[in-house]
């Protein structure tokens, strides 16, 4: 999966928490995350003068548009190493973090799992 595919899935399944996500479809959005999120805290303290260090008033707007899709595709991406979805909690703990990139940075399961078929590399059919 692309740059582009990714990010327009991860967008397209807004709030699906079901199904599976590609690794490189967790990974390209995540990089596409940290992006965006620059660029927030660089308008943010070239426009607004706020201190780069902390939030301002666009980092704040995109990361709070972004909240659901981050989420639901580390769901869907926990989902496709046959993981439940619930096993993002365990990033609340912080020993936690580690078996959690661990899940998210492996192989997903070959095949069908309890959470539907592998998913495709070009994107969602739809």
């Amino acid at each position: 999966m692309s740059f582009g595919q990714s990010i327009a899935t991860c967008f397209g399944k807004y709030i699906d928490w079901n199904g599976r996500a590609l690794r490189s479809e967790y990974w390209f959005f995540y990089l596409f995350l940290i992006i965006l999120n620059m660029l927030s805290g660089t308008i943010d303290s070239q426009v607004f003068g706020t201190p780069f260090t902390e939030t301002g008033t666009v980092g704040l707007i995109v990361s709070l548009g972004t909240l659901l899709p981050s989420l639901c595709v580390a769901i869907r991406r926990l989902h496709d190493v046959d993981k439940s979805g619930w096993w993002i909690l365990i990033a609340f703990t912080c020993v936690g973090l580690i078996p959690l990139i661990v899940w998210l940075a492996s192989a997903g399961s070959s095949g069908s799992n309890r959470y539907g078929e592998e998913p495709s590399a070009e994107g969602p059919a739809e």
